[in-house]
């Protein structure tokens, strides 16, 4: 007999947009939580707009809201702030991504909904945070990611003094979902041993600086911080790379280790003379890229199949989907239907064994729950 999902009972009012707050609900609601998302009568959440589209809704929208239930309401009408004051009674958990002083004048903040309920968990997703000159400033992921010194560390074109623009929204998921998430988890064992209210303030741009460990340990004992693409996991290294092979596709080359380095060096035949440790990094790089340039991909992964050398070819998404590595992990097995579509559930970092494992999850149609709501 399977056990409880861990957060069977809890009861979360998500009046989060977009995708930070929304991935957060999707782990509680994957979690066991009741999510309930409050959305605008007219359109809902705009991620419900976004293409590509499913019928009405965005594919965007329903992986990222599958297992949530959907009330729409007009926040400004009485009627809704005294329908949300009674389920707040009840409820767990409040997440919301407004700039600070909006749920304020809403009459729906911390301090007014605390009162309600003296257990409440009430969780604030911003770029900046609640405090400080820049809280109400309007950003996004990128410039979230320039200001916190992200993008100064790899760069592109012949100088590399380009900075990149990253193929991924970092600090939404990483600085703000994952956060928000892991905070909300601890601040029920905390409401465990206090039975006090408790709000979360979760700052996408100050939650990047930990994956910049490195570089401030360079600030603080090297008297300088990393510049664009100039240390070891950068594209300073030559240990830490990727090249380009004749048939124009690219190895992912991490060799750090003198282990992992030494027999790259054998497999590749690396001239002795970029194997010395005063070699220039720049030369060594050529000299490697040139190497791999000679051969194909097919060629290089026969190479280095069974080998420790940390090496591994670029795969396009719908290449590692079918990875048979995956596939045994079943990371792509759940799917949601909307009619004549089925799309791939999206895999979540949570444990199979402290979560939904099903894919009897739909998504809400916008105020598709508000009978169950508004009698």
């Amino acid at each position: 007999m399977r056990a409880p999902l861990p957060l069977q009972g809890i009861k979360v009012l998500d009046f989060s947009t977009l995708l930070p707050g929304p991935v957060c609900s999707l782990l509680l609601a994957k979690s066991g939580a009741e999510v309930i998302k409050i959305e605008r009568p007219v359109g809902g959440d705009e991620m419900r707009s976004y293409h590509p589209k499913s019928h009405d809704d965005s594919g965007n929208f329903i992986i990222l809201n599958r297992g949530k239930k959907s009330l729409a309401l007009d926040l400004k009408k009485p009627e809704s702030l005294t329908l949300i004051y009674d389920l707040v009674k009840t409820c767990d958990i409040v997440l919301e991504q407004f700039r600070p002083g909006v749920m304020d004048r809403l009459l729906l903040g911390f301090h007014t909904l605390k009162e309600i309920n003296p257990r409440l968990i009430y969780c604030s997703i911003t770029g900046y945070g609640q405090t400080g000159p820049l809280a109400t400033v309007a950003a996004h992921d990128l410039n979230y990611m320039a200001h916190a010194g992200l993008l100064s560390l790899v760069g592109t074109g012949e100088q590399n003094n380009i900075p990149s623009l990253p193929p991924a929204l970092i600090a939404d998921i990483a600085g703000g979902a994952y956060p928000a998430f892991m905070n909300i988890l601890l601040a029920l064992r905390q409401r465990d041993l206090t039975n006090e209210a408790i709000h979360i303030d979760v700052a996408m741009s100050e939650n990047l600086f930990a994956f910049q460990y490195w570089g401030i340990v360079n600030r603080d004992l090297l008297g300088k911080s990393p510049g664009y693409s100039d240390d070891l996991v950068t594209g300073g290294s030559a240990r830490y790379h990727i090249y380009e092979t004749q048939d124009h596709r690219f190895i992912a080359a991490a060799p750090l280790e003198d282990k992992f380095w030494g027999l790259f060096c054998e497999l590749i035949q690396l001239p002795e003379q970029y194997r010395l440790p005063d070699a220039s990094s720049n030369e060594v790089t050529h000299a490697i890229a040139n190497i791999f340039k000679s051969q194909t991909s097919a060629f290089w992964l026969q190479l280095f199949e069974g080998k420790d050398v940390c090496c591994n070819l670029v795969l396009r998404l719908d290449e590692a989907m079918a990875d048979p590595h995956f596939k045994q992990r079943h990371i792509f097995d759940q799917f949601i239907s909307d009619g004549e579509d089925l799309l791939t559930a999206l895999p979540l970092p949570l444990a199979k064994n402290l979560s939904d494992p099903t894919s009897k999850m739909p998504y809400p149609h916008l105020g598709e729950h508000n009978d169950e709501f508004i009698k």
